[in-house]
């Protein structure tokens, strides 16, 4: 994720995104948030829904302890929360393969063979010009 987009989380979400001034060997968030900028809206929406969640059920503190891409998905790794909060990440994270990871289109968005990523058209023939010279893996 591009850094003014992931500053702008730690920024709007200093609670939750506690964990990214602790140490490598505490906690994974001092790495940042490793997944493309396209995911922005969708964590941005499900800090939101946490953050408003924990207002009003302050036993439920919820800090991110990881946030990344892994087989083409969304994954948020928390400490604290419950089942309502573990919804919604579940929601979170099912919406990200129908969004694509460098843009945020959810036009005719694919999971890539191989190494799995979950783009659009646009951004899949771009990568694979990148890489590939135009060939898919």
């Amino acid at each position: 994720m591009k850094v003014e987009l992931q500053n702008a989380l730690f920024r709007k979400y200093p609670a939750i995104f506690k964990q990214r001034n602790y140490s490598i060997m505490e906690s994974c968030m001092p790495w940042g948030i490793n997944c493309g900028s396209g995911w922005y809206n969708l964590i941005d929406t499900l800090c939101g829904l946490i953050q408003h969640y924990v207002q009003d059920h302050p036993d439920s503190s919820v800090e991110a302890v990881q946030v990344k891409e892994k087989f083409g998905s969304l994954r948020f790794y928390i400490n604290g929360g419950d089942d309502y909060v573990d919804g919604l990440i579940t929601f979170a994270e099912a919406m990200s393969y129908l969004t694509c990871e460098q843009c945020g289109s959810t036009d005719g968005v694919t999971q890539t063979k191989g190494w799995v990523y979950t783009l659009c058209g646009q951004c899949l023939f771009e990568r694979d010009m990148a890489q590939y010279g135009g060939v898919d893996d």
